[in-house]
């Protein structure tokens, strides 16, 4: 894996990632669909979502999902000695009016 911290921000268009999901998966699906959006792009197995964007993603109930979110992906240096991972991926939530432009 890649051995830099960095961060960067995202628009995740979760709309087609629930696609005809049944409804009372849509908000979990979405959040492993994030989860697994980080894994691909920062290469790290351990991703954490804060709470604020989990919030966001439940904020409409668990059927209606916001069409997209804009997150910021920080990839971090592990702590723990113990860890599996040197790294992991922070996901935070960044508020946006529109994701037009």
């Amino acid at each position: 894996p890649r051995e830099d911290v960095t961060a960067k921000v995202y628009t995740i268009n979760i709309q087609k990632r629930t696609h005809r999901q049944t409804f009372k998966k849509k908000a979990p699906r979405a959040i492993r669909e994030i989860k697994k959006f980080a894994q691909k792009t920062m290469g790290t197995k351990d991703v954490r979502i804060d709470a604020a964007l989990n919030g966001f993603i439940w904020s409409k109930g668990i059927r209606n999902v916001p069409n997209r979110v804009r997150v910021k992906i920080s990839r971090k240096r592990n702590e723990d000695e113990e860890a599996k991972e040197s790294l992991y991926s922070v996901v935070e939530y960044k508020p946006v009016d529109s994701f037009k432009g």
